[in-house]
This record gives C-alpha cells, sequence and structure tokens, in this order.
C-alpha cells in the first residue's frame, strides 16, 4: 500500500497531467475528455480527505494546495465543457496569435473611426491667440494617440508647447515664411504632428 507522501506525489502528477489534457482537448489533439485523470484524483482525494489527523502539517498543507488547484482547473474546464455543449464556437489561440488577433482589432477600429482633425496656423501677430490655438492643436493630438493606442503618459502641454514653438521657428528660419501649420492626422494606425510652410 502506498504512503501518504507517495499519494501525494502521484495526485501532484495527475493534477499537472489533468491540465495538460484538458488544454489538448481544448485545443483540438485529443477526442475525449480525460475522465480516467479525473476520477482517479477524485479517489486520492476522497481516501485522504478523512485522515487529516494522521497526516503531518506539511502533508496536510501540501493536500490542501493540490485540492485547491484541482478544484480551480476542475471548475474552469468544467465551464469550458459547458460552453461548448451548449453550442458556443471557442477558438484556441497561441500568445502570438492572440497578440496579432489584437493588433489588427486595433488598426481596424483605428481606420473605422474617422481620426480627430485640427488644423492650426499661427503668425509671429497672432501671440495673444496662440495660447488657445496650442490647446486645441494638444488636445485634438492626444485624442489621436489615445485613439491609435499609443501611449499618451509623456506627453504634457508644456513639453508639447515646446516641441510646436521650436518646429515654429526652425521652419521659419529654413523657409523663411511667417505662416506656419500644423496638422494631426493618422497614418498606419499611429497619430502624427505635421508642420508645414502655409503658402
Amino acid at each position: 500500500m502506498a504512503t501518504t507522501d507517495e499519494d501525494l506525489s502521484q495526485l501532484e502528477r495527475d493534477v499537472r497531467q489533468l491540465k495538460i489534457e484538458y488544454e489538448q482537448y481544448f485545443g483540438g489533439g485529443k477526442k475525449r475528455p480525460p475522465n480516467d485523470v479525473e476520477w482517479r484524483i477524485d479517489q486520492v482525494i476522497k481516501r485522504h480527505g478523512d485522515r487529516g489527523a494522521q497526516m503531518s502539517y506539511s502533508q496536510r498543507f501540501r493536500y490542501s494546495n493540490l485540492t485547491q488547484t484541482y478544484a480551480k482547473y476542475r471548475d474552469v474546464f468544467h465551464k469550458r465543457m459547458q460552453k461548448r455543449e451548449e453550442g458556443g464556437v471557442e477558438h484556441h489561440f497561441g500568445a502570438a496569435a492572440r497578440a496579432i488577433e489584437a493588433e489588427r482589432a486595433r488598426k481596424q477600429a483605428a481606420e473605422a473611426v474617422p481620426p480627430p482633425q485640427a488644423r492650426v496656423s499661427t503668425t509671429r501677430a497672432e501671440a495673444n491667440r496662440e495660447s488657445q490655438k496650442l490647446d486645441q492643436l494638444y488636445a485634438t493630438f492626444r485624442e489621436a494617440l489615445e485613439r491609435s493606442g499609443q501611449a499618451t503618459e509623456k506627453l504634457s502641454r508644456e513639453s508639447f508647447e515646446q516641441f510646436v514653438k521650436q518646429k515654429t521657428e526652425q521652419l521659419r528660419k529654413q523657409k523663411g515664411s511667417e505662416q506656419i501649420e500644423f496638422i494631426v492626422s493618422v497614418d498606419g494606425g499611429k497619430a502624427r504632428l505635421k508642420a508645414r510652410v502655409k503658402s
């Protein structure tokens, strides 16, 4: 007759095996669920369930952990079985496939919703209205970033204003023009801020 430690080691192996076999079953690799492994686990749990007083503290702790893990797996797998029996189609995706699917959904969402648009022109003579225009441009650019799933944590109103002013001065020096136009657009699922000399 097996000792308690041997039984617990077998129980641990069976719980791990159950998880693997259920994943294979839901993934299409096995035609039948692992009912025999589940039955074996139930027998060991019943056998040792009433022997708590005969087990050492470490054995009781190990037994408790294994039964909780088994109960959690069984609950998840039985819910998935129920969904399958009720006709819910379950697709088995690996991590890479899920990432591709999420990226595709993000791109479709970005293309389906028209991106926010803003065209803001600035001249030296409009310095008093510049702050209001920058607010509008900043809000539109931030919204475009959020819609396209890009990070906005590092984007502050101050850094944005500094960038716009630097770009404006740079273009004025290069092109010798007073009027610069900034355009917010979404290209290829990414938000962009473009600056150009307004003719």
